[in-house]
């Protein structure tokens, strides 16, 4: 029995359809029973700051995903450092056998946000299990749907990457490969990079977006400091904002540019292409962040 943490999100959702097509014995973790019941699958309620609601659904559980959306620090602190340790903890009590774990690229030690967020909890399940799998994607492509792309309210592209690429994901294909290792073998401790099979420039990817939706999408490369600044002045908490333009530094020097063979190598198939990303999502993206203006 697999237990799917974060079932609604990005990743989830598209787990879950797998898991269906593919009559895995699974259920979901939601925090609110309405979106469980859109699931159409078995789910329980819980949250990853009740340690004994966690240790409920793993009742009978052997298979753990371990998803959980990032926050902003509170008092300094990733919320999710804690929540996915407690999750790792109860998953051990209850005898779990196997963990697959969303993480992120160029996860490290003393990483701003998410980078040095998932350090930490790689390194407490690395303690925890030998039988451990990482998922360790780019981008995702869903990005420019939710909003997390960085769009003005009048549905300009903002960004300091400079004209450096992103090997941008398909959420649809990090889903595939947790299938694969969440129904095959138990994992022996490996890490995989997850990318597209291109490397995209936000320049690039705002004229996909412009022929896409049928309106012009602009990309305006904003320093460091000016991005800062935007984020700033749009509310953030301001460590947030400077965390957020320094990790745009690294981007901006092709630190995500790279594409791997990890989706291939796992599922059998070629990852998506962002132009098969935006032709499964017309509709929503000409409804999302990118058509504000509409």
């Amino acid at each position: 029995m697999i237990l799917v943490t974060g079932a609604t999100g990005s990743i989830g959702r598209y787990l879950v359809r797998r898991l269906q097509q593919e009559q895995a014995p699974f259920k979901a973790l939601v925090r609110d029973e309405t979106k469980g019941r859109t699931l159409g699958c078995d789910f329980v309620v819980g949250d990853l700051d009740d340690a004994d609601s966690i240790a409920a659904a793993l009742k009978g559980v052997d298979r753990l995903f371990l998803n959980a959306a990032g926050a902003q620090p509170v008092s300094g602190e990733q919320p999710m450092i804690r929540q996915q340790k407690t999750a790792i903890d109860a998953a051990r009590a209850a005898g779990v056998s196997e963990i697959v774990k969303i993480s992120v690229w160029h996860a490290h030690e003393g990483g701003r946000l998410a980078e040095g967020a998932h350090w930490q909890i790689e390194q407490h399940l690395k303690a925890s299990t030998p039988n451990w799998s990482l998922l360790q994607p780019s981008g995702f492509m869903q990005n420019f749907i939710t909003g997390a792309g960085a769009f003005t309210d009048d549905g300009k592209l903002v960004g300091a990457y400079g004209d450096s690429a992103v090997s941008y994901i398909d959420c649809h294909d990090i889903a595939a490969c947790a299938a694969v290792l969440l129904t095959g073998s138990p994992g022996t401790g490996e890490s995989y990079v997850l990318t597209g099979p291109e490397a995209l420039t936000q320049a690039q990817i705002a004229e996909k977006l412009s022929a896409a939706t049928g309106r012009t999408v602009d990309y305006v490369n904003l320093s460091p400091d000016q991005l800062a600044a935007a984020l700033k002045a749009q509310g953030l908490p301001p460590q947030f904002a400077d965390d957020v333009a320094v990790l745009s530094e690294e981007v901006a020097t092709g630190s995500l540019a790279t594409t791997t063979s990890a989706v291939l190598d796992l599922t059998g198939r070629a990852p998506r292409t962002f132009d098969e990303f935006l032709a499964d999502n017309r509709e929503a993206l000409r409804s999302g962040p990118v058509s504000s203006d509409g």
